[in-house]
């Protein structure tokens, strides 16, 4: 088997700025501001063993519009390629995640039951927390049974700021 590189780029929304990876199949990763590059590395190192990480904005550019668009309200679906990396449980998760519409919220049980697991709540928080495409893959519209915000890898303010960006501004922290 050959090396392939996975591509990565930066996108930039008001103070953040965020690495973005694809793999020739599509994007694979989101990196946090408040995360290192390292991160990204290890995770890249787990999941494509045998790629380089090579910088090419220009490969990112289709990913970089659309997130840009969501960003400025422009944009509530995404058509990008994804290559999601992970178990069978955590993509199972993840779909379930694709599947909640722009401006909405579900739960964690919800999810649960969504993929006909609705004792495992706790292994459903821990595969949204593995989600290495979010805003893409929206983990920031689950929330707490109560209604409150719950963990975000980008840290709780910016999971504020994607749902403001959505319209949902009744959460409470």
């Amino acid at each position: 088997m050959s090396v392939l590189p996975a591509y990565w780029g930066y996108i930039f929304y008001k103070d953040w700025r965020m690495h973005l990876a694809a793999s020739p199949k599509g994007l694979c990763y989101v990196l946090w501001p408040n995360k290192s590059f390292q991160k990204l590395e290890t995770w890249t190192k787990k999941y494509f063993p045998k790629a380089y990480l090579a910088q090419n904005q220009d490969y990112l550019a289709p990913y970089v519009v659309q997130i840009e668009d969501y960003f400025k309200g422009k944009r509530q679906t995404f058509n990008i390629p994804l290559d999601l990396r992970g178990t069978d449980f955590q993509i199972a998760v993840w779909q379930a995640l694709l599947k909640i519409p722009y401006g909405t919220t579900k739960t964690y049980s919800e999810i649960a039951k969504e993929i006909n697991r609705p004792k495992a709540v706790r292994a459903v928080g821990g595969a949204i927390g593995a989600n290495p495409v979010s805003i893409v893959v929206p983990c920031h519209r689950v929330i707490g049974k109560d209604g409150t915000l719950t963990g975000f890898g980008g840290g709780l303010g910016i999971k504020e700021e994607l749902l403001r960006i959505e319209g949902i501004v009744d959460v409470k922290r």
